[in-house]
């Protein structure tokens, strides 16, 4: 993939300080740490690496990455290695892909408390566990992964998980395996109904608790009588739960998954144009058949909404549950595959390929390899050597 003509670090270092002041009211340090680790990043303020082709003797001088998780430059070694990892997990059994997302009027609580409130998000995967173990509906034990997004196409504050589940799970005795009809995994009414109590009884307990914060305009709904209500108007809106058809082979599994798991706010090949005072980018309508447009936004704007999607600092945004949790894997996924093993047998787990030590030199195609590491001051000072050097005057 060719390099994109505009990044968002380049959006940061033109008008993040500028941002930053203006909106000081809300900016957090997790804030202002993400910033500056975009803008840092692969540039001599990370420190670096000097590189030698073995073939032609070609010089290059690499710059280290941030690797913070909201950069959209440091995800796809991140997203290939986890790949990997979960090959050894697949099933082969067709797999269905569910989304849970919350009210707007929750949303905007939400802003004030992601911790609390995107935890309770991932109630989408008891909700999962409970209707399918009914008898009613599936009656087994399912396994699935959860993950968190918070954007919407516009880079609007839309928080929602993605599950990614397969077609069946474990009878209650451990021993066979309960398939779901080739086209309707679990009834969407419910899912939607259940998910709604669970999330909502986790809300009163997270006010009963006093974990939730009310800053600004949320202050009103500090009391309880105002929470009350603000809960109770929670049932009369929306709650989005739909699932999407359901796609086959395990192969096609894992590059989907791929799509989802490591993804930030926006990528930089969505942008379009950046100027002195605005920023463009592609998104998609999908009201209107997935339409591509293009959303033009005042750079302190589109960076306003960058932020909104911040995590906590340490939150897991992918989540394992059911036989695939940490916990139950080790056993319960040998089960399964046991309870499998009249269908076709998956392939044996091979072992990740080597990640290659460096890249191909851009004159000849040879390995280059790391021949010194540089610490930001060391580059400093040989730049500033070379100005010396290079001086005529």
């Amino acid at each position: 993939m060719t390099r994109p003509p505009f990044e968002v670090a380049d959006i940061v270092r033109r008008h993040g300080d500028r941002v930053l002041e203006t909106h000081r009211a809300w900016v957090t340090a997790a804030h202002r740490r993400v910033l500056r680790a975009i803008a840092q990043c692969r540039t001599a303020a990370l420190g670096g690496h000097r590189d030698r082709c073995e073939q032609c003797a070609q010089p290059a001088l690499s710059y280290n990455s941030c690797r913070d998780r909201h950069c959209p430059r440091c995800l796809t070694a991140a997203r290939n290695a986890w790949v990997a990892a979960r090959e050894a997990e697949l099933l082969p059994v067709g797999y269905v892909h569910l989304v849970f997302t919350m009210p707007e009027p929750l949303a905007r609580l939400a802003l004030a408390n992601k911790r609390v409130i995107y935890d309770l998000l991932f109630r989408a995967a008891e909700t999962l566990l409970r209707v399918a173990a009914n008898p009613k509906r599936l009656g087994a034990a399912i396994g699935g992964l959860m993950v968190l997004h918070t954007w919407g196409q516009r880079l609007q504050h839309h928080p929602h998980v993605h599950g990614v589940v397969p077609m069946g799970g474990l009878a209650p005795d451990g021993v066979r395996w309960i398939h779901a009809r080739p086209r309707f995994f679990l009834p969407i009414p419910v899912l939607r109904t259940v998910f709604r109590g669970m999330l909502v009884a986790g809300l009163r307990e997270a006010h009963r608790d006093g974990r939730l914060d009310f800053p600004g305009t949320l202050a009103p709904l500090k009391s309880d009588a105002a929470f009350r209500t603000f809960v109770r108007s929670l049932y009369r809106q929306a709650w989005v739960v739909y699932a999407k058809p359901p796609f086959g082979s395990p192969s096609h599994v894992l590059h989907y998954l791929a799509r989802y798991t490591h993804r930030v706010a926006i990528s930089n090949h969505r942008l379009v144009d950046v100027t002195d005072d605005t920023v463009s980018f592609r998104w998609k309508d999908y009201r209107h058949g997935s339409q591509v447009r293009t959303l033009t936004l005042e750079a302190g704007e589109f960076l306003r909404r960058f932020l909104l999607h911040v995590l906590p600092r340490r939150f897991v945004r992918i989540r394992y549950f059911g036989f695939l949790a940490s916990r139950c894997r080790t056993v319960q996924l040998p089960q399964c595959r046991r309870a499998l093993a009249g269908a076709t047998p998956p392939p044996p787990a091979s072992p990740p390929p080597e990640r290659p030590r460096s890249w191909p030199c851009p004159r000849c195609g040879a390995p280059m390899r790391v021949i010194e590491r540089l610490t930001p001051r060391q580059i400093y000072l040989t730049s500033l050597l070379a100005d010396i050097v290079h001086d005529t005057s």
